[in-house]
Order: C-alpha cells, then structure tokens, then sequence
C-alpha cells in the first residue's frame, strides 16, 4: 500500500509551489488543498504511488495546457521531473485546448472532447479522473451541509446548479462506460445520486 515516498513528496511540493497564490472560486480558502486530498483518496484505495503522483498533479497541468504550455514544456516541467509515463497518463485525462487539427475548442466542446477520450485512457487515468470527481464531490456536499443558504454555495460553480451536477453525472456514466467498475465508482455514484437530490 502506498504511503509516504519520495515521489509523492516532490508531487505535493511542486502542486503547493503551483497553487501557492490561488484560493478557491468564492472564498478565501488556499487552492493547495485538493492535490493532498486526491493523494488520500487514491492512498485509500491503495493505488500506486505513480498513479498518486498523476492525482496530485492534474490540476497542475490542467493550468498547464489551459495557459498554452506547448508539449516541450509540458516535457521539461513534468516528463523530466516526474517520467513521461506520469505525463502521459495526465494528458488523457486533462481538457485539451486545442483538437487535432489545431483549432481552439469552446468550454462545451473541451468537455465533450475530455468525455471521448476517457473511452480509451490508460486505467490509471480513470482512477485519476474518479477520485478527482470524489474530492470535488465530496467537498460539495461538505459545503452544502454547512450552511443555511445552499444558493452561495451553487454561485461558486459558474455553470449553475442543473450543470454543474449534470457535469457530475455524465463523467460518471462515461467512467461505467469506458469499463471502469472500481470499487471508488460506488462511493463516486452515492456521492452523485445526492447532488442531484440536493439539485432539485
């Protein structure tokens, strides 16, 4: 079972040092906190320390590519440091900026590209993908537990309520789709059927 390793401890240094400056969308709260979350969740399901260390990163290199990083410099700031495998895996599963041919892609159609390729990632992708989805989960419905007017909660989610839980839903259901049938889709799947009884 994974644990405390090296790698893992580089990983959360570098997602920290990336995430230093950034609090979450409404709040005060630092950002750095979901890496060591996603590091738990995936511990929890005693995933290796590999797949850990892409859990850590991902929204690292999501920032990456949202800001243009070309594939030299994803290489030199990830491949380099943590193995291409590790890079590899991260780009299955963060939204593209640009498709194949090189146009841009809207929000919607980042999302729809994302969904298709989860078809064919990697396993560890996918558990990747799931506890990222738990931690997101999860933390919504923390913060929907804690407080009397749940709509300052929703205002967080620029996409709104019916959309933010529909996002919940069909990266699930693509999940089951593409296969994936871990044990984590059951506690993903519960936390899901409760946002949308809380979304009505």
């Amino acid at each position: 079972m994974p644990g405390y390793s090296d790698p893992i401890n580089h990983a959360l240094a570098f997602a920290a040092k990336h995430h230093d400056q950034q609090v979450r969308r409404g709040t005060r709260l630092p950002y750095l906190t979901p890496a060591p979350n996603i590091a738990i969740i995936l511990t929890r399901y005693e995933r290796d320390d590999a797949t850990v260390v892409t859990g850590i990163l991902h929204d690292s290199v999501e920032d990456f590519v949202r800001d243009g990083y070309s594939a030299e410099m994803l290489e030199a700031r990830i491949g380099e440091k943590f193995g291409r495998d590790v890079l590899e895996v991260l780009l299955d599963v963060v939204p593209r900026r640009m498709d194949d041919e090189g146009t841009e892609l809207s929000r919607d159609e980042r999302r729809d590209d994302l969904l298709k390729r989860l078809e064919h990632a990697d396993e560890r992708a996918l558990w990747v993908i799931a506890a990222g989805l738990v931690h997101d989960a999860g933390r919504l419905l923390a913060d929907l537990s804690r407080t009397e007017f749940p709509e300052t909660v929703w205002g967080r989610h620029p996409a709104g309520r019916a959309e933010t839980v529909q996002w919940f839903r069909r990266v699930h259901d693509q999940l089951a789709h593409a296969g994936f049938h871990a044990p984590i889709m059951q506690e993903l799947g519960e936390m899901v059927t409760a946002l949308e009884q809380l979304a009505l």
